[in-house]
């Protein structure tokens, strides 16, 4: 049972990931002209079935990741469940913040379809608001990173703590935990150093997240040690 749960989780972790790399690379990488508002909303009109979909894949990718978040919980709980609960709890507002915040990225869409209610901005307003609801979508990323940064460094003592996962796979996952609080703050507080940190956020989360993905899907749990976790023997 515990390595089925853990290959179920590493399988839509793995969906996660490529939806998000899709949004990301495929999407917004090929979309967004940085610091040109006009370029970023031709390019916006220009493939808005492709935008759209970058949209779908937010959104479906926050749907895997909740199931990806039940299923560690069920699996961690055993190590402490009041400690999984609240890692949960972390993982889904993070979730939620990224939900609303997806709105930002399909609103370039309604501010430049020329919408008679729209009729007292010029072009270039509307492409300046467009481009803001875009920034607006990075930023509110940014703060759902503080939620999962939080989660993943619950996550990784749990690991850690744990007999059935090795224990420097959740040195690695809180690692990437602390690693997007650490940013995402600096992010918040000293905006111009935001590339450098940005860089190392990913590369050390990469490891992380990674990590655990690749672990879960391949290798599972030690059946063994998470039934004696599980369920301890002349456990009542």
């Amino acid at each position: 049972m515990g390595k089925r749960k853990a290959r179920a989780a590493g399988a839509f972790y793995l969906i996660t990931v490529l939806l998000g790399l899709f949004a990301e690379i495929v999407v917004r990488g090929n979309v967004i002209v940085s610091g040109d508002s006009a370029a970023t909303a031709r390019n916006i009109l220009a493939s808005e079935g492709l935008y759209r979909l970058g949209f779908v894949a937010d959104i479906a990718g926050g749907a895997a990741y909740v199931v990806v978040t039940l299923l560690l919980y069920e699996l961690l709980k055993p190590v402490s469940k009041s400690l999984s609960r609240l890692a949960a709890a972390f993982s889904l507002i993070g979730v939620a913040v990224g939900a609303v915040f997806s709105l930002a990225h399909l609103a370039p869409l309604l501010l430049l379809k020329s919408a008679p209610y729209l009729a007292p901005f010029d072009a270039a307003h509307l492409q300046a608001m467009a481009y803001l609801s875009i920034k607006l979508h990075a930023l509110g990323y940014d703060i759902a990173l503080v939620f999962f940064g939080i989660y993943e460094a619950l996550l990784g003592y749990l690991i850690f703590r744990s007999t059935f996962l090795p224990r420097a796979l959740g040195v690695l996952v809180a690692i990437a935990g602390f690693s997007f609080l650490g940013g995402s703050l600096t992010i918040f507080l000293s905006p111009a150093g935001a590339g450098v940190v940005s860089t190392v956020m990913l590369a050390l989360d990469g490891a992380g997240e990674l990590s655990l993905m690749l672990w879960l899907l391949v290798m599972g749990v030690d059946e063994r040690k998470w039934e004696n976790t599980a369920h301890p023997p002349g456990a009542s």
